[in-house]
């Protein structure tokens, strides 16, 4: 899948978070990102950009499945507090408090998004599998059509 870029980030003393993200937004494809903030662990996301998770997305027949947390884990989550946006020179992360997702917006727009990799990488096999078997009406006509055609296969 895409790019794949290890980035150790001293947050906030300098701008490598910037710098991923733009690549990123240029490249204009996923990119695998491990991030390692201070004091934390090491955090493997992938940075897919905001028109190719739409098409993702409108092709996938259905939503990431999401584990069976149990009630006391859905309570955590819902606890959570609102963490306050993070800004990286023109971008800003919206990390979201019920989802593994994470908006990234430049100038008020989201450009990308960062997605667990296994959810990344089922969305865009999901995408792939719909839209290889879909033919749009005229070329479904034309398809049957041409079968219409064709001799019987006792002729051929």
């Amino acid at each position: 899948m895409g790019i794949q870029i290890d980035v150790v980030v001293g947050y906030p003393i300098n701008d490598e978070v910037e710098r991923v993200l733009g690549m990123a937004e240029a490249v204009g494809e996923p990119v695998t990102v491990t991030f390692m903030w201070e004091g934390a662990e090491a955090e493997r996301v992938v940075l897919v950009p905001a028109a190719t998770l739409a098409l993702w997305e409108h092709w996938a027949p259905v939503a990431y499945p999401t584990s069976d947390a149990s009630d006391e884990d859905r309570a955590d989550a819902e606890e959570r507090e609102l963490a306050h946006p993070e800004e990286f020179g023109a971008f800003t992360l919206f990390r979201r408090r019920s989802a593994t997702r994470t908006a990234v917006a430049r100038g008020g727009v989201v450009v990308a998004e960062l997605l667990a990799p296994d959810e990344a990488h089922w969305l865009e096999e999901q995408a792939r599998n719909v839209r290889q078997g879909f033919m749009d009406p005229k070329q479904k006509a034309a398809f049957e059509e041409f079968l219409a055609r064709q001799p019987p296969i006792d002729e051929q």
